[in-house]
Formats: C-alpha cells, structure tokens, sequence
C-alpha cells in the first residue's frame, strides 16, 4: 500500500479541502450516479475485486476496485483504450482518492493518478479541470496539481 510520500515520480497529484464531509465525498465516488454526473457514465461497485467500466463513445475505460476503505481510501486501476489508431497500447494506471476528516468537519481528499503523466500531460488541464468544476471548486486560483507546472483554470 502506497502513501502519501511514496507517490510515483509521474503521478499527478491533487490535493482539496472541501466543505462536505466524508461520507457524502464517498459517496460522490462511489455511486454510479453520482459519479457520473462528475466523471462519465459507470457501474461502479465499491467492493475489491469488483471489475466496472467508464463509459466513453470512442471505448470504455476499463477498472478493477483494488482497496476500498469506506469514507477513508478508494484505488482502482484504470486501462483506457487509445484513441489514436496508431498507438497500440493501452494506459495502465492506478487512481487512488485518499479522504480524511478536517477539523472543521469537511474533507481532505487527495487524488493520485499514477502512471498517467508521463503518457498524457495534454490531458492534465482537463483532468484538474473536471475536478476542479465537478467538487464546486471555481475560481479558487491555485494550481490544480501538487506536481505539475503552475496551470490555473478559471470556470467559465
């Protein structure tokens, strides 16, 4: 098991405080709907092992649950397909949403992607942006990845 210090040299990473507590945090990622209306269409399942999928037009991204702590740490691997007919292999890679309490009573989160930068850094705005806009974060000015040059997104 990973921790915070040990996060892969191209992992991206975020980092948020958010007013909600934990358990509604959880389940923002971890109910097929919930999820969606954040991320893509799903029929995720909290439970390790369990395989689900992120619906995409182009081809699904395909996951398997490998730990889930309830209201404390979700992991899943997540294999995307290419879309580029000329790039044979796929990206494999391991999202980890780690949740802690804050005093005040909201959420810590911190989202690492491991393995996504190296392979995909045209994808990093639109990543943190998805993120940014879907956790009611607009206009909070800071970057929007521990690890990445200083990019700001501005909701429109």
């Amino acid at each position: 098991m990973s921790t915070q210090s040990e996060a892969a040299p191209d992992a991206l990473e975020f980092e948020y405080d958010l007013a909600e507590p934990p358990e509604k945090v959880w389940r923002a990622l971890t109910v097929p709907e919930l999820l969606a209306a954040w991320m893509m269409p799903n029929d995720i399942r909290p439970e390790i092992g369990s395989r689900f999928a992120f619906a995409r037009p182009e081809a699904p991204i395909e996951c398997e649950i490998l730990d889930a702590e309830p209201e404390r740490l979700l992991r899943y691997s997540w294999r995307e397909q290419p879309r580029d007919a000329t790039r044979q292999e796929p990206l494999d890679s391991v999202v980890t949403f780690t949740l802690a309490r804050t005093v005040s009573g909201g959420t810590h989160l911190r989202i690492v992607h491991d393995g996504f930068a190296g392979k995909a850094m045209p994808a990093v705005a639109m990543a943190g942006a998805g993120c940014r806009l879907s956790l009611g974060l607009r206009g909070a000015g800071t970057p929007i990845a521990a690890n990445t040059p200083r990019l700001l997104l501005r909701a429109a």
